[in-house]
Order: structure tokens, then sequence, then C-alpha cells
């Protein structure tokens, strides 16, 4: 069974704390993140089980969140997440086809991750940056104006940034 360490778990209490009493479930989502962040970048069920325990709520209320956000990875995930937008003004903007270079340029299909660990690939719904079409999530920052130029540049980028940091 998953823990956090007692120090996460007072992170734990203070999350907790900022909601009224009985409305623990609240704490939920900002759970799921430090719960993702801490055991190994997704949620296997033992984790969401965990959560679950810590808000003394149904395990069915934890599943449920976190199969309908994006931000939160079932099965475990690459080094490096791209999540590209699929809805109207990015599909009009050619993040199909930009779906499909990333596929065939990481040998990947959508919800997989690369033979050496390091990519992911996802499809979420609008990020809210319908301007910058066609455009990705990587981590905490947007790549917008995604050409099969900017998609070799980013990956690149990661391998490079991999192996500084390795």
């Amino acid at each position: 069974m998953p823990a956090f360490s007692e120090e996460k778990l007072e992170e734990v209490q203070k999350i907790i704390a900022r909601y009224p009493e009985g409305k623990q479930k609240s704490a939920l989502i900002p759970l799921l993140h430090l719960a993702q962040d801490e055991f190994g970048g997704w949620l296997d069920v033992p984790v969401m089980d965990y959560v679950a325990s810590l808000l003394q709520i149904e395990p069915i209320e934890v599943y449920e969140v976190a199969t309908f956000y994006s931000m939160y990875n079932l099965k475990p995930v690459g080094k490096y997440v791209f999540e590209v937008c699929q809805t109207g003004p990015c599909m009009i903007n050619g993040s199909d086809q930009i779906i499909d270079y990333i596929k065939a340029r990481l040998d990947i299909n959508v919800g997989e991750t690369s033979a050496d660990g390091m990519f992911t690939l996802k499809t979420v719904e609008c990020l809210g940056a319908c301007g910058y079409a066609p455009m990705m999530q990587l981590g905490k920052f947007y790549r917008e104006h995604l050409t099969k130029e900017k998609v070799d540049a980013i990956i690149d980028e990661c391998r490079k940034n991999a192996a500084v940091n390795n």
C-alpha cells in the first residue's frame, strides 16, 4: 500500500484544512496532483484507494475524478508528455497532422509511450489557447503554432535536456 512521508502527510492535512468541516472531498484534485507527483507520475488503483482513505470517501469517487480529467495519468508515462489539443480551432489549424507526425516520428500511437520511455502522446480537449493553434502542453508550458519543424525542435530539446539531467 502506498503511503506519503510524514512531511507529505503534513502537506495533505494543510490542503484538507482549506475546506469546511465535512467537505474534505473538495481537497481531492490537489491531493491527486500530490499523489501523482509522489508516486511515479501516474495514479494506479492502490494510490487512488489511498487518497480515498485519506479523505474518508469511497474509492469510486476518486476514480470518477481521475478518469475525467486528462491531467491525471492512469498508467505509466514517459519523462515528457505531449498533450496535443484536438478540439475545433486546433484541428482547423492542423493538429491532426501534428498528431500524425508525432506518432510517426516517435513510433507510438495516442496513449502510448516511446520504446525508450522518454515520450508519451496524449490528445486533450481545449487548452484555452485557440489563437495559438495548433498547440500542445508540455509539462507546465504551452508550445504554440506547431509545425513539423517545431515538433522536431521540441523532441530534440527534450532529448538534450534529458541527457543533461541524467
